[in-house]
């Protein structure tokens, strides 16, 4: 091997390629760094950097490396603008500047932990209850969702003294052991449900047990909870909690039906527990008819512990727990204290005020309201004109496009969901899939995601559907080997940004990446895996 490439001392994952141009043999590791074009050194650090399987990228047959965000765009590193429409971490915009600053500006004077006294906890804590029902005025601070949803099972579990969970199908909680164990999405993968797990019909009107034509949709799925709870404590177990995330999100983006939690929290304190609403994808705003989801189902719901993160911080690590005194003095009473390291900081506090104040600021709830009902009317329209489009459903910014094979069976369109969403990308518009069969396609944008980008986003699907299926009806002939990535000029896209970026790169005599496998690519030897072997280099 070349000198300084010692097989297993720095590049755990190294690979030889046979570069014809060179004449030798050169560590991909060594290669990254000066000796490509940048283009290659970004397909080469995906493909060769030291990581685990398991540890997945988007678009993985063709990974975007984004360099910068800003807004509802991302950016690539030859400037190449993006519309986001999933991030719903990036709340109120990536990179907000009054976000940033205010994190630089208490980064310059302390950060440390929650055991000082400090004006941001108890001022973020008196923010966050100003959004809550009266009764939830006890706030725990620590750095993700999973630790929320963590915290929140020990909560529950001291206050009731009871051990066993219900769930929704398909729920998910978080990645720690704990919430594993309560996430159907992804228990069924790992080791199977627990016998102190138990699981209750999605609530889903599209394609659940009780669909759009029920005359009480509600009560019907609060009746299969009624069911699995008489079924658990038949067992002789007894309820600790209902977990809940109030707007399912990986389920499919589901909207359960107006008092479905009003009727579950009356089963659930029946048996003994108490009612925990997960608002970590879909809370602060993003409803717009509300700050919070759980809210959609009523007044008259008011959970015992809510659960948040994501967009709570617009990319810094923060959560929190909000409860109530009694659950709280339950959960002193074990003498042991509840100390988060991170969790509460100043810096935190500071970022989580900002996002609160550029809510508040730019009406971005109100926002979420107007241009989600103007997506979701956008989206209507299609779903008349394409019948693969079987359910357009959501509420503010949060919006789920069901593809369906077949009207009569609703059966999942998961392959054409997928094109569709390789399609948008090569047309700089990134978008996902959820649900059981990865068929819907999922909008959870940036809080300032505009009436222009849905109706752009709009156009490019239609565009996308209609060149396969025609205006009406068809089956979509699907081409899914992998697409080469190609760079559209900024020029040709309206970006001032990218197109000085673009400019400046060609002024230095860089190469338009157009990625492995594109017989235009400088490096064509470099394909993705799955093409011709004849194309695949070798060592």
């Amino acid at each position: 091997m070349g000198e300084g490439l010692e097989a297993g001392k720095h590049h755990c994952a190294l690979k030889v390629l046979s570069l014809p141009e060179t004449g030798g043999l050169w560590g991909a590791g060594a290669m990254v760094g000066g000796l490509v074009p940048s283009g290659l050194q970004t397909w080469l650090s995906t493909s060769y950097c030291p990581h685990s399987d398991s540890c997945r990228l988007f678009y993985p047959e063709d990974p975007i490396k984004i360099v910068r965000g800003q807004g509802q765009y991302l950016y690539d590193e030859q400037g190449a603008e993006y519309l986001d429409c999933v991030n719903n971490v990036a709340h109120v915009g990536h990179c907000h500047p009054l976000v940033v600053q205010a994190a630089h500006e208490q980064n310059q004077v302390l950060n440390t932990n929650s055991r000082y006294l400090h004006d941001n906890i108890v001022d973020y804590a008196q923010r966050l209850s100003e959004t809550l029902p009266e009764k939830l005025c006890v706030f725990y601070f620590l750095n993700s969702g999973s630790e929320a949803n963590d915290l929140a099972l020990r909560l529950a579990r001291q206050y009731t003294g009871h051990w066993d969970v219900v769930v929704l199908d398909h729920a998910y909680h978080g990645h720690l052991s704990s919430l594993i164990d309560i996430s159907p999405y992804k228990f069924r993968d790992l080791d199977g449900q627990k016998e102190w797990v138990h699981v209750a019909p999605l609530p889903d009107t599209y394609r659940g047990l009780y669909r759009e034509d029920h005359p009480n949709p509600a009560g019907a799925y609060a009746s299969e909870v009624e069911r699995v709870v008489n079924s658990v404590q038949e067992k002789g177990r007894k309820i600790a909690a209902f977990f809940a995330e109030s707007l399912p999100s990986v389920g499919g983006q589901i909207i359960p039906p107006a008092g479905f939690f009003q009727e579950v929290a009356e089963h659930i304190h029946r048996a003994g527990g108490v009612f925990v609403a997960d608002e970590i994808q879909v809370g602060f705003g993003r409803v717009g008819q509300h700050f919070w989801a759980f809210q959609l189902q009523g007044e008259d719901f008011v959970p015992d512990i809510v659960t948040m993160g994501k967009s709570i911080g617009n990319g810094h690590p923060v959560a929190c727990v909000a409860t109530t005194q009694a659950v709280a003095r339950a959960f002193e009473a074990t003498g042991v204290e509840y100390f988060n390291t991170f969790g509460g900081s100043p810096v935190s506090c500071a970022v989580g005020l900002a996002v609160l104040d550029v809510l508040e600021k730019e009406q971005l709830q109100a926002h979420a309201a107007s241009v989600g009902s103007f997506l979701m009317e956008l989206l209507r329209q299609q779903k008349a004109k394409h019948p693969i489009i079987g359910d357009v459903r959501g509420t503010g910014l949060f919006i789920g496009v069901d593809l369906i094979k077949d009207e009569a069976t609703r059966t999942p369109a998961t392959d054409e969901a997928n094109y569709v969403v390789s399609r948008m990308k090569e047309n700089y518009i990134l978008l996902s899939t959820d649900g059981p069969g990865r068929n819907v396609l999922k909008f959870k944008p940036p809080m300032c995601f505009s009436v222009d980008n849905a109706r752009h986003v709009v156009a490019k699907m239609d565009a996308i559907l209609t060149s396969k299926l025609g205006a009406q009806g068809g089956s979509l002939e699907l081409n899914l080997q992998p697409i080469a990535r190609t760079f559209q000029p900024a020029q040709e896209r309206g970006s001032t940004a990218s197109q000085e970026s673009l400019k400046r790169r060609r002024e230095q005599g860089a190469e338009v990446w157009r990625g492995p496998g594109n017989p235009s690519h400088p490096f064509p030897w470099l394909c993705l895996e799955g093409l011709p072997e004849e194309q695949v280099g070798r060592n």
